[in-house]
C-alpha cells in the first residue's frame, strides 16, 4: 500500500536536513492545486536547482509574470494549432516502428525506454520548432538526451546534501562543473533554434500564412495588449521548459503504457480491436480516430493512474494554509504526491487493479475531481496535457496495430520513482508482428 487509509499527509525527508510536508490525499491537494501558490524555487527541497537550467519559464515563475507567459503561451495549444501536430506524430510512429524491428534481438525482444524518449524528443523538436535533422543520428539531439539524464540522476544528489546548497560551492564540486556544461550546452541550442527563426521570420513574414504555426512561432510573434512581446530571455526559458516538460514526461507515460499493454493481454487486445476498426486498415491514426477512440482513452488514463508519469510536485506557501487540522507557515514547502493521490486507497480501494472501466462516466462523475490528477490540477495544471495525450494515442495505436505486445519472463520491471517515473532496468518488451 502507497499510503495508509486515512493519512491525508505525511513527512517525507530530502537528506537527513530536510523534512517536507507532504500531501496525498485529494482532500488536502485539492486545497493548495486550486490555489496560486508560486513553485518551491526559493530553497531546496524543490525547484530552485532548476533556475539554472529552465530559467523563470512557465513551470518556475509565478505572479505577475506567469499570468502573462500563460496567457501569451495559451493560443499554442489551441485545437487548431494541435490539428496538424497529427501528422508529425504518425511521421515520428513510423520513425519509431523502424527502429524497434531494428533493435530486437533473435528472440525479438527490445528495450523501449530509451527508444520512446528518442521520438517524444524527435516530436517535441518537430512540433515545437520545426526542427528536423535525422533524429536517430543526429548528435545534437543525443548530447540533448544526455543533458537531460545528467541533470536528473544528480537532482537527489543536489537536494540531499546541504554543502550544495550554495551556488558557489555546487560549480566547485565535479557534480556541479558536469552540470553546468550540459546545461551551457541545453541553452545554446536553444538561443541557436531562437536566433534562426527571428531570422527567418524578418527576411519572410508572410511565411506564417504559408504553413502551420509552431510553438516558436507563437513565442516570437506574442504580443501584449501594448504590443509589447517576449523577450529573448523570457523565449529561452519557455523553450528549454518546453523540451524537457513535453518529451520526457510523456516518455515515461508511453513506456509504461507499454509496459501494461504486455502484461495484461486481455486489455491489449480490447485497445487493438477499437484501433483496427477506427483506421479500417489504415495505418495512420488521424485528428477524427484521436477523438473517437474511448477504449484506448481509457487504457492509457489507467496507465498513467498507476504510473504517473510526475510523481510529485510542490508549493511554497505564500501565506498560512491548514491541512487535514494542521497549520502550516507561510513560507513553508508543501509536496503533493500526485502518484499517491492517483493511488489513495480512501478513493480507490482496488487500486492494485488494473481496470481501465473506472474512467467511465459513470465512475469519474461520482469521483473528486482532484482525485486523479497526473497532468496537476488547479490554474498550474499542465498547459501542454492534451498535445501529451494525442501523442501517446498515436503512439499506441501505431505501436498496437504493428505488434503484440508481451512482457518478458524474469526481467525486473522497477519503477524508479525520481523527478520524473523511469524504469530502473528499462523496459523490455516482446515483439510479435501480427503482419506476419
Amino acid at each position: 500500500m502507497l499510503v495508509k487509509t486515512g493519512a491525508k499527509l505525511f513527512v517525507t525527508w530530502i537528506g537527513p536536513f530536510n523534512p517536507i510536508i507532504s500531501l496525498c490525499h485529494p482532500d488536502t491537494a485539492k486545497l493548495l492545486f486550486k490555489s496560486s501558490e508560486p513553485k518551491t524555487i526559493f530553497k531546496p527541497p524543490g525547484y530552485c536547482f532548476f533556475i539554472h537550467w529552465l530559467g523563470m519559464g512557465l513551470l518556475l515563475s509565478h505572479g505577475k509574470k506567469w499570468e502573462r507567459n500563460r496567457r501569451l503561451l495559451t493560443p499554442a495549444f489551441h485545437f487548431d494549432i494541435l490539428k496538424p501536430y497529427v501528422k508529425i506524430y504518425n511521421s515520428v510512429a513510423d520513425t519509431f516502428l523502424k527502429s524497434l524491428q531494428r533493435d530486437m534481438d533473435s528472440n525479438k525482444t527490445v528495450e523501449i525506454y530509451s527508444l520512446v524518449t528518442l521520438a517524444t524528443l524527435d516530436t517535441m523538436l518537430r512540433c515545437a520548432f520545426s526542427y528536423e535533422d535525422g533524429l536517430f543520428t543526429c548528435r545534437v539531439i543525443s548530447k540533448h538526451i544526455i543533458s537531460y539524464i545528467v541533470y536528473c540522476s544528480q537532482f537527489h544528489i543536489l537536494s540531499s546534501n546541504p554543502f550544495l546548497h550554495s551556488d558557489w560551492m555546487f560549480f566547485l564540486s565535479r557534480p556541479g562543473r558536469e552540470w553546468k556544461k550540459h546545461t551551457d550546452y541545453v541553452h545554446k541550442f536553444a538561443e541557436e533554434i531562437i536566433s534562426s527563426r527571428r531570422r527567418s521570420l524578418d527576411d519572410d513574414p508572410h511565411q506564417l500564412d504559408k504553413r502551420y504555426l509552431d510553438f516558436l512561432d507563437i513565442l516570437i510573434t506574442a504580443k501584449d495588449s501594448d504590443g509589447s512581446g517576449l523577450s529573448d530571455e523570457d523565449i529561452r526559458a519557455e523553450v528549454d521548459t518546453f523540451l524537457f516538460e513535453g518529451h520526457d514526461t510523456t516518455a515515461s507515460a508511453i513506456s509504461w503504457a507499454m509496459y501494461y499493454l504486455g502484461k495484461y493481454p486481455d486489455e491489449q487486445q480490447k485497445v487493438y480491436d477499437e484501433v483496427r476498426n477506427l483506421t479500417n486498415g489504415e495505418e495512420n491514426f488521424t485528428w477524427e480516430n484521436i477523438n473517437e477512440c474511448q477504449r484506448l482513452t481509457l487504457f492509457l488514463k489507467e496507465a498513467m493512474r498507476m504510473s504517473s508519469p510526475v510523481p510529485a510536485v510542490s508549493r511554497q506557501l505564500t501565506r498560512p494554509m491548514v491541512f487535514d487540522g494542521i497549520e502550516l507557515p507561510a513560507g513553508c514547502p508543501v509536496g503533493i504526491w500526485i502518484s499517491h493521490v492517483n493511488n489513495h486507497p480512501d478513493v480507490w480501494p482496488d487500486y492494485q487493479t488494473f481496470r481501465p472501466e473506472r474512467f467511465l462516466e459513470n465512475e469519474a462523475k461520482a469521483r473528486d475531481p482532484y482525485a486523479y490528477v497526473p497532468f496537476a490540477a488547479g490554474p498550474r495544471n499542465c498547459i501542454g496535457q492534451k498535445f501529451a495525450f494525442d501523442e501517446q494515442k498515436v503512439i499506441i495505436a501505431r505501436l498496437v496495430l504493428r505488434y503484440k505486445i508481451s512482457l518478458v519472463p524474469d526481467f525486473e520491471y522497477i519503477q524508479d520513482i525520481a523527478l520524473i517515473t523511469r524504469a530502473k532496468y528499462g523496459i523490455k518488451l516482446r515483439m510479435e508482428d501480427r503482419n506476419q
